[in-house]
């Protein structure tokens, strides 16, 4: 028998953003399918304050839709230098009183972030993981930040040649200057209906279909409230069409891509509602209903988003495909897409052949292989 140490996965999940509650679903799946002949599941919540709460799991309900938050359960940070011991252990804060607290210190391997939105898939955290000297499953602090904004993720696959839907920027600080003659603008360069979107949420939070000229201020205004950058978008006859990406085992390989599925929204878009209040909200098909030629087509767009934005790990690469023209354009790259037991990331893997559980172990095995290549890494120049 293999006395071999199980790995420590702490499921990272909660954090600050509007896709909060989205993030506990998530962490469910992930925790419920984790190879428990490998790995030892920790969950860490993050709550919405940014406090950390490390958790028991076998006091978690395996069938449960979503996780706790532990907020009853004492604070604990991840140290700010990285150790040399095997793991890294979580440092335990005081009680206000100045209790110590006595508890076992978690000790991680490995971090699995299941987070969604700003201060989770936006660099952030990947930066804090990155002092800490952490491996982390998923894309780095390059592409994280790349894919969470919208606006420049589609400037650099233009620049690679990848087709996007028309759309204009505008930032909040100077709207007011724009707002009175912007609906006009609008009217003439990208016409009505549009979209308008945060350009740094998720989820489509804070996304509005904007049909006539008088409703565009009260959307901006709406999504200014989630980021300063607004997208404002042509609004085109299309079908969304997803593709899953992960990143190859050999180093040297290329990207894989999974068949594509279809989101059929039964609203009138994708949005929040659709997503994750109304389980009837979108039918999801796998596979999408598209030629040979198209899928080929639409899997090489994804392997060259995926390469252009320098993600790693995994990313679902969403793209509209123009039902008049047949044309793909890119929407947008999710790197840490949705993970509950309805999201089209597993899925796809699923149907094309990698069930859930190989799939988090491979992620697991890359981030692990990413933190040794890191460590290998020169960092101070007077031991060359």
């Amino acid at each position: 028998m293999s006395t071999q140490r199980k790995i420590h996965v702490a499921v990272l999940y909660g954090g600050r953003s509007g896709e909060h509650e989205v993030s506990l679903q998530s962490a469910a799946s992930v925790l419920r399918n984790l190879d428990p002949d490998r790995f030892v599941a920790i969950p860490v919540a993050i709550d919405k304050e940014g406090r950390w709460h490390p958790g028991d799991v076998s006091r978690i309900d395996k069938g449960a839709r979503q996780l706790p938050v532990f907020r009853d359960e004492p604070q604990f940070v991840l140290p700010p230098n990285p150790s040399q011991r095997e793991g890294t252990e979580l440092i335990p804060i005081e009680r206000p009183s100045g209790h110590a607290l006595g508890l076992p210190v978690p000790t991680i391997d490995v971090v699995f972030p299941v987070l969604h939105g700003t201060f989770c898939e936006d660099g952030t955290l990947q930066g804090l993981l990155e002092l800490a000297d952490v491996p982390y499953v998923g894309c780095g602090v390059l592409a994280s930040a790349i894919g969470m904004d919208k606006e420049v993720a589609k400037r650099l696959a233009e620049l690679a040649g990848i087709p996007v839907v028309p759309y204009r920027t505008v930032h909040g600080r100077t709207y007011a200057k724009q707002a009175a003659s912007l609906p006009d603008e609008i009217a003439r360069t990208l016409g009505y209906p549009c979209f308008v979107k945060p350009s740094g949420s998720g989820s489509s939070v804070g996304v509005h279909k904007v049909k006539k000229p008088e409703d565009l201020d009260a959307a901006i205004r709406d999504a200014l409230r989630f980021d300063r950058k607004v997208l404002i978008e042509q609004a085109i006859d299309a079908r969304e069409i997803e593709v899953a990406v992960l990143e190859n085992s050999d180093p040297s390989g290329e990207p894989l891509c999974s068949i594509a599925g279809e989101i059929n929204p039964r609203h009138e878009f994708y949005s929040y509602q659709a997503k994750y209040l109304d389980e009837n909200g979108a039918a999801l098909l796998i596979p999408a209903p598209i030629s040979d030629e198209q899928l080929r087509e639409v899997q090489k767009w994804s392997a060259l988003a995926f390469s252009t934005l320098e993600c790693e790990g995994m990313a679902r690469v969403d793209f509209f495909l123009d039902r008049k023209s047949g044309r793909f354009y890119f929407n947008e790259v999710n790197t840490i897409p949705g993970f509950t037991s309805i999201s089209m990331y597993p899925k796809l893997w699923a149907a094309t052949g990698i069930d859930y559980q190989a799939l988090l172990s491979r992620l697991i095995d890359l981030a692990l292989r990413r933190g040794k290549e890191k460590k290998a890494l020169i960092h101070d120049f007077q031991s060359i």
